[in-house]
């Protein structure tokens, strides 16, 4: 809960009121728990939701959440943070605590602070009700209720019943009105069917859902946990309008929300003219016009009401050279449209594995959004990787104008391996984004060294990185200040190396996004050869760690993600002093699997050791089923790169 970390402090003074809590929160705080493993910080003893609908679409939730605390690190469960805009009121909203022992304690609305949520906006009317309820602490019972009324843009509900702690009852109670009707999708969790009564009144209860494990490199969260996708259906069909049946209606009600945003200006046009006077083909024209709102346009976001989905007037968003995604996408298309060049909005979802192909449509899917733009025939795409060959469209060229530093015909790896909603006249369409491949995504190293007498190494070694490893480096670059820029080489040396000393440093390419970034740097490290007795240890692997030890932790539940496939190489040459021979070689290693490959080879010729390997990842998720050949594999990636060469004395 970032957002409560925050504003934590200002509760500090926060008065804890005594006041007797609701029976239905002292009969919760009275069950007998089970046991629960050890890293278990808290338990939800219940989380109900009550929604009931009105005639004409509002609806009024009424949420009670209950946790016991176990744990130190489970006190976080005592601050609340309830969401809402200006489509949405929220009221009543009151907490409690049951100590272990003592007397209860309550606060109450009055007590709530109001905090706006988002970062990068200008200005939102998203914003939260933040109450701290006191003596949240291990043995206490925590509860909080609340009633919420919305008027929904969309006739859709999603219940999320499983978090990071065990909920021993979680509760969702549908109350509609005579005639409706609605479809339900369960996502990661089996069918459950609920129990009806009254009047078009249904019930889901859960009991006992397991926490997710915080495991690394896994799916994120809300790829994993467990919900359901409630969709209303009026019996007023002209009140439909508002229920998404399936992707491509939410396609045209996308695509009616952004009519008429595409229209450009004077002052427009005149800049499409003078970004491609020069460009002598298509290409150029698309990468000119692509270049301009990456770099000139600010990602800055005013979203009030239907703003945070409606794009703002292209001509609006040039004028004032900012805006969010859907801004930036807007503003292109239409630019890209002045050089008759077509242009799609994709509205996506930067979680890999929130969006599945048969994910149903639900409205809450996305997150951001991006352009597929329809490539005329004569450009080619060598050079274009992230391109969607559509049935109808034609070749379609995904690129995120918000992400500054991925260029033209690249993809955020994010968004790689995902799918997206690609809207066009014809409605909307889930699309799949392509991973691209390992090549282009490389990191090349090459060292020069020396090994002296003493122990110590010495040397000069040059990167070029392409792709991802790219735009990882220079995002740290550009984020440091002045001598800090040297901290960024040093930390990564200090992963393979202890007590050397960065001697100097070169970055090129650093502003060339479309260019390979390249380092150069030299070092000197005391001590790096060992010596056991006679012999003396020296590693070959001198930089860089490929192999990995999460998998040795503890039994793992969910697949493995890399961020992207890639292809990285390195080439390490060390000059031995004449007085050193070498006794023995690490042996040669070569690991092939469907998800990734690795190889190395180690060999001395005229008085060089030179270390060579590759390593190839060609899959981003590795299922479960998977696992212990991905364990077998980093094993030896870490044993390889652990061995040593020995060393003798020439000299007899």
């Amino acid at each position: 809960m970032t957002l409560v970390a925050c504003v934590a402090t200002f509760f500090a003074a926060s008065p804890a009121r005594a006041g007797d809590a609701p029976a239905w929160l002292h009969a919760l705080a009275s069950q007998t728990l089970p046991s629960y493993p050890p890293e278990t910080t808290a338990v939800v003893l219940l989380d109900e939701r009550i929604i009931t609908v009105k005639e004409k679409g509002e609806t009024r939730t009424i949420r009670r959440h209950a946790v016991k605390i176990l744990r130190t690190a489970g006190r976080e469960e005592g601050e609340v943070v309830v969401p809402f805009d200006g489509e949405t009121r929220v009221s009543n909203l009151h907490g409690w605590c049951i100590p272990a022992q003592g007397k209860d304690y309550e606060v109450k609305d009055k007590d709530a602070m109001e905090v706006g949520l988002g970062s990068g906006m200008l200005y939102a009317d998203d914003k939260a009700k933040v109450l701290k309820i006191p003596a949240a602490e291990p043995g206490n019972v925590i509860g909080y209720e609340y009633e919420q009324k919305e008027r929904p843009y969309i006739l859709q509900q999603s219940w999320w019943f499983q978090g990071w702690h065990p909920v021993r009852q979680a509760r969702l109670a549908l109350n509609l009105p005579a005639g409706w009707e609605y479809r339900t999708n369960w996502i990661n969790h089996a069918e459950i069917q609920p129990i009806v009564s009254g009047t078009n009144q249904s019930q889901w209860t859960l009991s006992d859902v397991p926490a997710l494990k915080e495991e690394p490199d896994m799916p994120p969260s809300a790829a994993v946990a467990g919900r359901l996708v409630v969709t209303f259906f009026p019996r007023d069909p002209a009140a439909r309008q508002k229920t998404i049946e399936s992707w491509a209606e939410f396609g045209r009600w996308y695509d009616k929300l952004t009519a008429g945003r595409r229209e450009p200006s004077p002052a427009l046009q005149q800049k499409v003219s003078e970004l491609t006077v020069a460009a002598k083909t298509p290409l150029d024209k698309i990468r000119a016009l692509a270049s301009f709102v990456q770099r000139d346009v600010r990602y800055v976001a005013i979203e009030i009401g239907i703003g945070g989905f409606q794009p703002h007037a292209a001509a609006d968003v040039f004028a004032s050279r900012y805006g969010d995604c859907k801004d930036k996408a807007t503003v292109l298309s239409t630019m890209l449209k002045q050089v008759g060049v077509d242009s799609y909005y994709v509205v996506a979802q930067t979680r890999r594995g929130v969006l599945r192909g048969d994910s149903p449509p639900a409205f809450h899917s996305f997150n951001h959004a991006i352009l597929a733009i329809r490539l005329p025939k004569e450009v080619p795409t060598e050079s274009l990787y992230a391109i969607y060959p559509h049935a109808r469209l034609g070749l379609l060229l995904f690129f995120d104008p918000t992400d500054s530093m991925t260029p033209l015909g690249y993809l955020p790896s994010s968004l790689q391996a995902n799918f997206g909603l690609l809207v066009s006249e014809a409605g909307g369409e889930l699309v799949p984004m392509p991973l691209l491949p390992p090549s282009t995504n490389q990191l090349l190293r090459t060292g020069k060294l020396t090994l002296n007498l003493d122990g110590s190494l010495t040397g000069e070694v040059q990167e070029v990185r392409l792709g991802a490893p790219a735009v990882s480096r220079r995002a740290e670059f550009l984020a440091a200040q002045g001598k800090d820029k040297a901290k960024v080489i040093e930390s990564f040396l200090g992963s393979a190396l202890s007590g050397f000393v960065l001697t100097h440093a070169e970055v090129g390419n650093m502003e060339q996004y479309e260019l390979g970034l390249t380092l150069k740097y030299t070092f000197v490290a005391s001590n790096y050869a060992k010596r056991a007795g006679d012999l003396i240890l020296l590693r070959p692997r001198v930089l860089g760690q490929k192999g990995s030890s999460l998998l040795e932790i503890k039994e793992r539940t969910y697949p493995v993600e890399f961020s992207e496939a890639s292809e990285q190489r390195d080439t390490y040459e060390i000059k031995l002093p004449p007085d050193l021979a070498v006794d023995e070689l690490p042996p040669p290693v070569e690991a092939d699997y469907s998800f990734a490959s690795y190889r190395s080879k180690t060999e001395f010729s005229a008085g060089v050791l030179r270390y060579t390997r590759s390593y190839q990842v060609k899959e981003v998720v590795v299922p479960a089923s998977r696992l212990s050949d991905l364990k077998r594999f980093f094993r030896e990636i870490a044993k390889d790169e652990a061995s040593s060469a020995v060393l003798r004395s020439a000299r007899p």
